[in-house]
Order: structure tokens, then sequence, then C-alpha cells
């Protein structure tokens, strides 16, 4: 047992390196990923659709067990066992190029990222407690988007000497980094539930209700639950049509003897240096326990994606839309972390606080299942353009949850300890 705890790295530390390994792994595969689904599977338009639709179906119906797991036995454990099953998920899909196979493995992976999202929050807000929470998180961020920036290049090297390699690759470094975690990640600031009280599917039940009983008495959770659904919709619909959008509608400026693909890794290699600078302005300018300013700046932030993503979908130039592309991409990576830090520090009860955040996916997966159809509807039956339209319009309603969000954070912070035994009973 020493031995072992020597071996273990600060928590911090373990984080950002989880965070890091993460966004380069992930970075290294689907960068790639869709080429192989298209060219070495062949997969046709309704299949391509049909693979994201049973991810995000997976993520729906696991978020909240996954979450609960994690509350009751051990957010190490769940955040391990997530990051195994990705690698082995990606692993199969690089390894076999069917369609059903690929279908298969957005299960064992869709499982995974379930296990790891909101435990992996959970831990560290244990460990380290919600003080210093928002410059982790976007330090995570910036190193995240680094790590992404390496892993662009080499994903496209990679892949030209064989498309399923960084895919495997990237499987391969997620069941090593599963490895690593058992080794380094340290668990002491969680307290499980007593032995006594894990009857399995009943322990998790009543961690399930304690967490639904806590978001139903904070109206500012149920605000921010709000704000995912409208981000989920918009981000479904956008994320999978930009690409389309500017092959479909523009024509590329010439780069020497390269071809037109290339400028896809350069917006992602500058849309990933403008976030780091973003991130960094955030980190620094904005105090993350100020809850009322982290309102404020999510409703500038997502007010400017909003404007960007519907200046993309209006432009009439290959540069203007290239100028929006990347306002979009640094709006999105400045917010992201901010609303993260502030929905994890407004779970009052930390016994249920990975399985509120598994709510919060939950929801995610919902809004990507409703929207991504709906968009991609448009963008066949209409335009491209007016499918990205719609997507920026999504985001419109998110302006006024903002807005009720702050108004709610005082009523949030005011009689904790009720809330907090009120969820226990």
């Amino acid at each position: 047992m020493l031995s072992t705890q020597h071996t273990r790295l600060g928590a911090s530390t373990t984080y950002l390196i989880l965070g890091g390994a993460s966004s380069f792994f992930f970075t290294l595969i689907v960068t790639v990923n869709l080429i192989y689904q298209q060219q070495v599977a062949h997969l046709n338009p309704l299949q391509l659709v049909l693979v994201g639709t049973v991810l995000e179906t997976t993520a729906f119906f696991t978020q909240v067990p996954t979450g609960a797991l994690a509350d009751v036995y051990s957010r190490r454990l769940a955040v391990i066992i997530g990051i195994v099953l990705v690698g082995a998920g990606f692993l199969l899909e690089g390894a076999i190029a069917r369609f059903s196979t690929i279908l298969l493995a957005q299960v064992i992976w869709g499982v995974g990222i379930t296990f790891v999202e909101g435990a992996d929050s959970a831990w560290i807000a244990d460990e380290i407690g919600d003080a210093p929470l928002g410059p982790l998180f976007v330090r995570a961020s910036q190193i995240g988007q680094i790590a992404s920036l390496v892993g662009i290049p080499l994903s496209v090297a990679l892949a030209s000497i064989r498309l399923n390699l960084p895919i495997l690759l990237g499987g391969l470094l997620y069941l090593l980094l599963g490895v690593f975690l058992l080794i380094a990640m340290p668990e002491q600031g969680f307290k499980p539930a007593p032995r006594e009280e894990r009857s399995s599917w009943r322990a998790m039940a009543d961690t399930t209700r304690a967490a639904a009983r806590l978001i139903r008495r904070r109206p500012l959770l149920l605000t921010l639950l709000g704000v995912t659904v409208l981000f989920a919709m918009y981000s479904e619909g956008y994320d999978r049509l930009w690409m389309a959008t500017l092959l479909t509608n523009f024509s590329f400026p010439a780069l020497g003897t390269l071809k037109p693909v290339v400028w896809f890794g350069v917006i992602a290699a500058v849309s990933a240096l403008l976030g780091i600078g973003g991130s960094e302005l955030v980190r620094r300018w904005l105090d993350m326990t100020d809850h009322r300013r982290v309102a404020h700046t999510l409703l500038v932030l997502n007010a400017l994606l909003c404007a960007s993503v519907i200046a993309f979908g209006l432009a009439g130039n290959f540069w203007l839309a290239l100028a929006a592309i990347l306002a979009a991409s640094v709006f999105r990576r400045m917010g992201g972390p901010v609303f993260h830090v502030w929905q994890t520090q407004s779970i009052e009860n930390p016994q249920v606080r990975a399985t509120v955040l598994s709510f919060n996916g939950q929801v995610d997966a919902f809004g990507q299942i409703a929207g991504g159809p709906v968009l991609g509807a448009i963008g066949t039956l209409v335009s491209l353009r007016a499918a990205l339209v719609v997507a920026g319009s999504i985001l419109a309603p998110a302006l006024l949850l903002f807005v009720q969000a702050g108004r709610q954070v005082k009523t949030a912070q005011a009689p904790a300890e009720e809330v907090i035994v009120t969820a226990e009973r």
C-alpha cells in the first residue's frame, strides 16, 4: 500500500496529464476518422449519420448510471474504466472496417466516455476543492489545445501511410493511459458510500434520485441544463456541416502544389492557437468565483458565437467564411471551460456531483440527437447555408437563459445546507 501511494502523482498534475493526453489521442483519431469510415469502410451518408446516432444514443442511456456508479463506488475507478473502454472501442473500429463493427465500437467507446465525463470533474473537485478549479480547468483546456495542435500533423502523416494507423495508435495509447492512471491517480478526497449501503442498483438509484432532487431545487442548475441542450442542438449540426459547406460553396485559394484538403489542417491549427490565447485571457482576467461576472462573460461569448455561426452561413466569399469559422472556434473554446467550471461549482452536494454532471451529459446527448437530424434535413432539402443560419439561431434563446442564470446566482448560493439535507434523505 505504501509503495503504491509513493508512485502516485499530485491530483492537479494527474488531471492535466489526463486532459492533455486525452486531447492528443482523440485528435490523432478523429482527424481522419470520417475519412476512414468513408474510404475504407465505404459507409454511405445514411450510415455515417447512424454511426453518430448510435454514439449519442449510447451516451444518453448510460450517462446517469455511470455517473451514479462513480458517486457510489469510486470516481477514480470510473475514470480508469472509461479510458480503457474508449481505447478498446477505437481499436475495434480501426481493426475491422465494417459497418456493424463500427457501430459496436461506438457503443463501447460511448459507454467509456460516459464513465469519464462527470467523474473526472467530480474527482478533481474532491481532491483540490472548489476554489482552484477555475484556473486548473482553463489550464487543462490550454494544454489540451496544444496537444491537439501536435496531434493534427501526426495524424495526417500516419494516415498517409495507412488510414487506420492513427485510429489503432490512438486506441492503444488510451489503453496505456488507463494503466498509467491505475498507477499514478490518487483518490483521497472521495468518500464512497458505506459498504453496507452498496446494494448495487439500489445505491445507484438512491444517488440518482438525490441528484435529481438537487437539480429540481436549484433553478440555476435547471437553467444551465437548458443552455446545454441548446448548445448541443447547434453543435451537432454545425460540427457535421461546416466542412461540407466550405467544400460545396467556396473555392479554396491555392497553397502551392498542396491539395485543398490541407486547408482543413491549417484551419484546425490556427483555431487551436487562437483558442490557447483566448483561454489565457480568460484565465488571467476572469475571477471564476464571481458567478455574476461569469454569467456576464458567458453571455457575451455566446452572443459572439451566435453571430459568428450565422455570419458563416451568410458569407459570400472564402475569406469572410474563414474569419467567421475562426471566430466561432475561438469564442467556443473560451466559453467552454468557463461554463464547465460554473456548472461544477454550482453543485453544492459533493456526494452527487458526478451524477449531476452525468445528467448534463445526458441532456447534451438528447440535444445532439434532436438537433442533428433536423439541421441535416435542412442542409439536404434547403441548403447548407440555411442549416448553418438555423444552427446559429438556435443559440439565441441561450442568451436569455444566461441573463436568467445571472439573476439566479444569489438564490443558488443561499441555503445550501437545507438542500444537501433534503437530497440525502
